[in-house]
């Protein structure tokens, strides 16, 4: 997938039929008391003016038309390295994240990752431990952990390891006291328990049917959705003090009020909306006002992010013209009272007109605070 134009695919994941937006009124806006007429929501107008933070993205080359099309837009990224096979080696990723965080500091972050190579040996914890301290010292504002934790990586005896196995214990108090957070995508969105007719939306029936390995419908020997779930909520539990960002709306996606009760469990955790808008669009057109209420009520637990991708052999302009529209048309459904087609789920989509405040927490202020860089620890021997 991430391969040659490996953005194309991801970006049509992302948000297909984006470029066949209408810029219509919001129906169901004057329900909520035609917020459209009011001051208090965003317009398109004011999309590039806005101060704004894409809290997932992968940039995998140290081209900087992603610094280019971020700075154009208004853009603040979290560039996030990740042990995915697809993906260029991560030593390149590294590579890349540190000069581009050298070109424009203020603009780029990113999050370093580990392998699991080794998981099980008597030093794996400490040299891992080891590896994330130096990131950490170099820049690194996060620390993710992947699928392949999960749904991959076995250990010795040859039984997958989840998230909540005791081994990856001391790597998680290492993180929490480095004091940055921790980004976990477990498990997959609900639709990849089901058959690809039954699934909710085009990109998930595109992406599992391309990516059978990943299709867990095919795969009923091995962990189910619920098992996924707990042993992330396990894991959580069990590290109350760490910092969470659930990637993808926590695996969640499909679900606002079990969402929410989520984030009621667990004070700690945020979730982005990386690569799930379109699930909660499907929602909204059912009960616009639900999924509204949900973003107002946890305003300050959402991060926005789309999972944008660029590769070293992507085409630079285009990627630039696909993140643009990426970003406008997500910036129609949360911040402004516009309909849009949206191709992936067949529907005309109905803006959320969300209040400004919360706009500006969800597109800025939760990811700062989330990826604030990690406090410098007092020098050997200072005063207390």
């Amino acid at each position: 997938m991430h391969k040659g134009l490996q953005w194309m695919a991801l970006a049509g994941w992302l948000a297909l039929g984006c470029a066949a937006c209408a810029t219509t009124a919001s129906p169901g806006v004057g329900r909520t008391g035609d917020l459209a007429a009011t001051a208090d929501i965003y317009a398109m107008s004011d999309f590039s003016r806005v101060r704004k933070y894409d809290a997932h993205v992968h940039a995998n080359t140290m081209d900087t038309a992603f610094l280019e099309q971020a700075r154009a837009d208004g853009f603040e990224l979290m560039s996030i390295n990740v042990d995915y096979p697809d993906f260029p080696a991560l030593e390149t990723q590294h590579a890349a994240a540190l000069a581009l965080a050298a070109a424009e500091p203020a603009r780029f972050h990113w999050a370093t990752t580990f392998p699991m190579d080794g998981f099980g040996a008597p030093d794996w914890a400490d040299t891992v431990a080891a590896a994330l301290a130096r990131d950490v010292a170099q820049g690194a504002r996060a620390v993710k952990i992947w699928k392949n934790v999960g749904m991959v990586e076995r250990d010795a005896d040859g039984r997958l390891i989840m998230l909540d196995h005791p081994g990856l214990s001391p790597v998680a108090e290492r993180i929490r006291a480095l004091g940055v957070a921790l980004i976990g995508h477990q498990g997959e969105p609900h639709n990849c328990w089901l058959p690809l007719e039954e699934m909710t939306t085009d990109n998930d029936r595109e992406y599992f049917r391309n990516h059978p390995e990943y299709h867990m419908y095919l795969h009923p020997e091995e962990p189910g959705y619920e098992d996924q779930i707990a042993a992330r909520d396990q894991f959580l539990a069990a590290h109350p003090r760490l910092r969470f960002v659930g990637a993808h709306v926590g695996s969640l996606e499909y679900d606002v009020d079990r969402l929410g009760a989520f984030l009621d469990r667990f004070p700690h955790a945020t979730v982005d909306l990386a690569a799930r808008m379109s699930q909660v669009q499907y929602q909204s057109v059912r009960d616009r006002d639900k999924v509204r209420d949900f973003f107002i009520r946890y305003q300050d637990r959402v991060l926005y992010g789309t999972d944008l991708t660029l590769g070293p052999d992507a085409d630079p302009d285009e990627f630039r013209r696909q993140a643009h529209a990426v970003w406008r048309a997500d910036w129609r459904y949360l911040a402004t009272a516009e309909s849009q087609r949206v191709e992936t789920i067949d529907a005309d989509v109905p803006g959320l007109a969300l209040p400004r405040a919360v706009v500006d927490k969800l597109y800025y202020a939760n990811a700062a605070r989330m990826f604030a860089p990690a406090p410098i620890p007092p020098a050997s021997g200072a005063g207390n």
